[in-house]
């Protein structure tokens, strides 16, 4: 075939000399016939001397002419380079040809017939990129073609196309064994998509080096492909509730923007592109995997052994429960559970991006764990019966000891296990400055305050301990009856001498009955809070406070000592003055004396003095020095532990019934942290050896 071929290439030649030459011969006789005849025949002739000039070319078309004939046969011959390569020298030595010149109609001819030659290679180099066979090197063939022909743009998109093809290949060969691999998946397709990225721009600036608009369509690629990388990271995932959503997002975040940094260094900054992209996937499959948190903490959806922990987080907890009261830290339990799987999910730099916004959602976790806990020690209501409005309560905490472990396990939580679970957090947070320098783009929650975070689960603790404290102390005011009632009769009217001339004078019953019941429920926190005495003293300071809040705000309680028709004697405003005094102390003596109950109690004692003083008795005359009440308030509380006559306080403190009313009738809190109270060491708890003393504290009249 070949050999046919070249003797048909030599038969053409010489039938084209032969033609040449009868031409040569025939225009040299036109050119004699021409002179002879030429002034009588050149104004009729002129038109068939243009034609014939036409047809009959002079010697220089005549190189034309064979140029294009040779490459006639090179594209017979299906030669392409050596077309493109023969078309290229012509135009290297015409310039004219490229420039868009035409000086005369030969030469306007002439490159007309070249364009025609031209398209044809161009469409041959088109048809051989469709091939789906088409190889990498005969590709690069083909390409290089196109940017001799001049066309830079289409062989750029056909690049661009042959790459996105070879990607979508890759990916369909992989996306059936996604199944397989619901966790780390997103990180093989993050691989694939960022690898050819990474490929066709080095490939793009090799063969069409640095040109603005070639980068620029490697860059509308690259984004669209992102684009995509996105769309079936989320399409193959594993529901959206499950870790396995998580794990699988937050590798291909990991993934994806390491890929990113490496390809900053190519000049492709695609880092805030990706970022734009995954962050609302990133948040929905955040706030369903803590939906579910909410519903195995809440609902207790999870059994327990499909939520192990380990000695770690599990043993401090198990110290607050007995073999009967399991579900009292059962809560807790899996509230640790459910964070810890959470923070085990994430990636270091899906935390640098997002770790403020995970914080935020575990501290709104903590605060309806925390809500769970205050639904679980309430006591009885009035509309206990409306039942189908009421959200149901897993398990109730009746006795003190249920109450005290409860509020332990949270403590426990909030101050002991939860730092420990968010610390990898916290670690990347606080080195989120390098991370920038390592990923040039500034993490999304870098003003995010640590200090604000830890505020906000002391704010859920506060709520806790507030709500026992109100509960505990309302139990104890309104179970009572007679003369151990704390309310203002045992200040008005007053029978017995002063208490300035009493041998023994003591704080009123109520206050008294208040020591013994403080003492009883420190010695059940000693054994339930055992070796936790900050939490002790922070909720025996805020039950001391509770009460003179109560008694501070209480309208009934003032009511009936500022109305005009009470019987007020000195006496009465004697032992206000000492019961104030005496609370005090009892704080002082217990290791958490507290500036807060200092300046209640004092803004309590001006009030009275100001209900005595417009009834005419001189505060001055009957009031001592401060001094002796707080003499005698010390006094008291030595002879309360030592003993002495009357009843014991067990008698009174029998019935642990408690009598809530709600939140809105009782003081909030005030603006002094309670936290502090635990940082002033003085004596000994009331858990301490001094309880050792006494079986059980005594109750005295200091009127008998």
């Amino acid at each position: 075939m070949k050999h046919e071929l070249n003797e048909l290439q030599k038969h053409i030649s010489a039938q084209g000399i032969l033609v040449q030459d009868l031409m040569g011969g025939v225009s040299q006789e036109l050119e004699k016939w021409s002179c002879t005849d030429g002034d009588v025949l050149q104004s009729d002739d002129s038109s068939q001397t243009r034609d014939i000039d036409d047809i009959f070319l002079p010697e220089v078309e005549d190189k034309k002419l064979q140029f294009l004939e040779h490459v006639d046969v090179l594209l017979a011959e299906h030669k392409i380079e050596e077309a493109i390569d023969a078309i290229d020298a012509e135009e290297r030595n015409q310039p004219e040809l490229k420039s868009g010149d035409s000086t005369t109609d030969e030469s306007s001819s002439f490159k007309s017939a070249l364009l025609r030659r031209k398209g044809m290679l161009e469409n041959q180099l088109i048809e051989i990129s469709q091939q789906p066979s088409v190889g990498i090197l005969e590709l690069k063939k083909v390409l290089s073609g196109l940017l001799k022909l001049g066309k830079g743009p289409l062989a750029h998109q056909i690049f661009l196309k042959s790459y996105g093809s070879r990607l979508q290949r890759s990916i369909e060969d992989f996306l059936a064994l996604c199944p397989c691999y619901p966790e780390t998946y997103s990180a093989t397709l993050s691989n694939l998509v960022f690898s050819m990225i990474s490929l066709a721009t080095k490939e793009s600036g090799v063969m069409f080096g640095d040109n603005p608009v070639y980068s620029n369509r490697i860059v509308q690629w690259a984004e669209w492909e992102i684009e995509s990388l996105v769309r079936l990271v989320k399409e193959n995932a594993p529901p959206s509730e499950t870790s396995s959503a998580l794990r699988a997002a937050s590798v291909c975040v990991q993934a994806s923007l390491n890929h990113c940094a490496a390809l900053e260094a190519q000049d492709l900054k695609l880092t805030k592109l990706l970022l734009v992209l995954l962050q609302p996937y990133i948040e929905e499959v955040l706030e369903l995997n803590f939906r579910r948190a909410r519903k195995v903490v809440l609902d207790l959806v999870v059994d327990e052994e499909d939520m192990p922990l380990s000695p770690r987080f599990a043993s401090p907890l198990s110290t607050f429960a007995t073999s009967s009261d399991r579900m009292l830290v059962d809560c807790g339990m899996r509230f640790i559970f459910a964070v810890k799987e959470i923070v085990e999910q994430l990636t270091r730099l899906v935390i640098l991006h997002f770790g403020g916004n995970i914080l935020t959602r575990i501290s709104q976790l903590f605060d309806k764990y925390i809500e769970v806990v205050i639904k679980s020690i309430t006591g009885p209501t009035e509309d206990d019966n409306l039942t189908e409005l009421k959200e149901p309560v897993h398990f109730k905490a009746e006795t003190d000891s249920q109450q005290l472990a409860l509020l332990g396990t949270a403590f426990t939580i909030a101050e002991e296990l939860l730092p420990m679970v968010v610390s990898r957090i916290w670690n990347v947070l606080n080195d989120s400055k390098e991370a920038v320098a390592d990923n040039g783009m500034p993490p999304t929650n870098s003003s995010f305050d640590p200090k604000d975070w830890r505020r906000q689960l002391q704010h859920s603790l506060d709520k806790l301990r507030d709500h026992f404290c109100r509960q505990y102390v309302l139990s104890f005011i309104y179970s009572r009856d007679g003369e151990t009632r704390l309310d203002a009769q045992i200040y008005v009217g007053g029978k017995g001498q002063d208490l300035l001339w009493n041998s023994d004078p003591l704080p009123s019953l109520p206050f008294q009955a208040l020591f013994g019941k403080l003492q009883q429920l420190a010695a059940v926190a000693g054994d339930v809070l055992l070796g936790r005495e900050k939490i002790q003293k922070v909720l025996l300071a805020r039950l001391t406070e509770t009460v003179v809040m109560w008694l501070s705000d209480e309208q009934e309680f003032w009511g009936v000592l500022e109305h005009n028709s009470a019987p007020l004697r000195p006496v009465g405003l004697q032992q206000l003055v000492l019961d104030m005094h005496f609370t005090v102390e009892i704080a002082r003596f217990a290791g958490y004396p507290s500036r807060h109950l200092h300046k209640i109690s004092s803004d309590i004692i001006a009030r009275a003095v100001k209900a005595f003083s417009a009834r005419g008795i001189d505060p001055q005359s009957s009031l001592p020095e401060d001094e002796w009440f707080v003499e005698t308030a010390k006094g008291a509380i030595n002879k309360l532990l030592m003993g002495g006559s009357g009843s014991d306080v067990s008698e009174i403190d029998d019935e642990d019934e408690h009598i809530i009313i709600h939140d809105d009738d009782v003081i909030s809190d005030s603006d002094d942290s309670p936290s502090s109270l635990s940082s002033v060491d003085t004596e000994d708890s009331f858990a301490s050896a001094r309880m050792e003393e006494l079986d059980s504290p005594v109750l005295t009249d200091p009127e008998n």
